[in-house]
């Protein structure tokens, strides 16, 4: 993914932020020059023109709308400043990258296969799928996204369990918000797993490999994988709760 913000301050007394516009504006801490003559920041700079903004207060907004500048194009914004002195940009994530896909359609097939098609991607950011397990959503896969507005279609093989399968995809932005789709349900007839601990309490085996995941009376994961066998021999003894299929059960060693 290629993307990159940075701000830098020169000795000639500019600041520059670097980005991708996202619909979002950028917000700035003046402050007097250190003579107590003036506002710090003198001129901000877009893309080779000088905004129109008012910049002469303690704190002022740099309005990206005023210019004929499209989400997801890349934008330079130079915040010219006296010497003695430097404004504070408030919030530079404003030009990082976060979702915007819209879901055209989701689905599940007989065997597994789920496909997506988007629309309206800004960003090449990467979907992350997840499934409906354990009562919980646990992530099993990632596929990268096209970063796209136009009509992009996915697809992602997963390991359907017995019964109802749900899955979905999401996108997490730079400032830690995610953005998630509407689930895809299908019903798998498909067995369910039954599992077997040997007689040392050594291993624990399934009937079939599954994804499964081992957790101590705390809540703390202490295996996780896909297979068909899972090593316990290094766990004290205790009490354990084991998830596989889509099955979870306890269990003591």
């Amino acid at each position: 993914m290629l993307f990159f913000v940075y701000v830098t301050c020169t000795f000639a007394g500019t600041i520059v932020i670097e980005g991708k516009y996202q619909n979002k504006n950028l917000y700035i801490q003046n402050s007097f020059a250190e003579n107590g003559v003036g506002f710090c920041a003198y001129e901000v700079i877009i893309n080779g023109q000088v905004s129109t903004d008012e910049i002469d207060s303690k704190t002022f907004e740099i309005d990206f709308s005023a210019l004929p500048i499209e989400p997801g194009a890349h934008v330079v914004v130079e915040i010219k400043h006296k010497n003695d002195c430097a404004p504070k940009v408030l919030n530079p994530e404003a030009l990082k990258p976060e979702p915007t896909f819209e879901i055209v359609d989701i689905k599940l097939d007989k065997k597994g296969l789920l496909s997506w098609t988007t629309v309206n991607e800004i960003e090449s950011l990467p979907f992350i799928v997840e499934q409906f397990r354990w009562n919980k959503w646990v992530k099993v896969g990632e596929v990268n996204g096209g970063g796209k507005r136009t009509t992009t279609n996915y697809l992602f093989q997963t390991l359907p369990h017995s019964g109802e399968n749900k899955f979905r995809v999401k996108q997490v932005g730079f400032s830690g918000i995610d953005k998630k789709s509407q689930s895809a349900t299908f019903k798998f007839d498909i067995k369910p797993l039954e599992y077997a601990i040997n007689q040392d309490k050594s291993a624990i085996h399934f009937s079939q490999e599954t994804l499964f995941e081992v957790y101590d009376m705390y809540g703390n994961v202490i295996k996780y994988g896909y297979g068909q066998h899972v090593s316990i021999s290094n766990l004290s003894q205790g009490n354990y709760f084991l998830c596989y299929d889509n099955i979870v059960k306890d269990f003591s060693k």
